[in-house]
């Protein structure tokens, strides 16, 4: 009994430990400056624009160079195209899923296979670590109609 208890007791304190570095870890995400008056803008398509599919989409940046992921250099990131959704949270890394693509070989365009309707796109900047810059470098959301 006294060795259950013994047992429990030591996995109760590794769980809280395990726990409480991984909320460390969380809280010192340290966000990449970014410089004043950078921008990421699509050169296409355009805003409200009736597509067909593929769809190309270029990607444009301002203000900032493109690097690949994994390299840091001052005032750099790469491209991340977040499609049919909002924004991740600033402070954590990029998700990797469908609704957002990550472009970490410094790719400026992109072609896609999207289903008839409307869609929204939106760029979102990501340092070497695919976490936003602070402040982050987004696009305005535009939408499209694929046919």
């Amino acid at each position: 009994m006294k060795r259950q208890l013994k047992t429990r007791y030591m996995l109760a304190a590794t769980a809280a430990l395990c726990i409480g570095a991984a909320l460390a870890m969380a809280d010192d995400v340290k966000r990449t400056a970014s410089p004043a008056g950078a921008e990421v803008y699509f050169i296409a398509p355009a805003d409200g624009a009736t597509v067909t599919s593929p769809v190309t989409v270029k990607f444009g940046l301002k203000g900032m160079g493109i690097a690949p992921a994994g390299i840091q250099f001052d005032n750099s990131g790469h491209h991340h195209l977040i499609i049919d959704a909002d924004l991740p949270p600033a402070g954590a890394p990029i998700p990797t899923d469908a609704n957002h693509v990550h472009f970490g070989k410094g790719q400026t365009e992109t072609t896609l296979e999207l289903k008839p309707g409307k869609h929204t796109l939106q760029l979102l900047l990501g340092d070497f670590g695919h976490v936003p810059h602070d402040p982050i470098v987004t696009s305005k959301k535009i939408t499209i109609t694929v046919k």
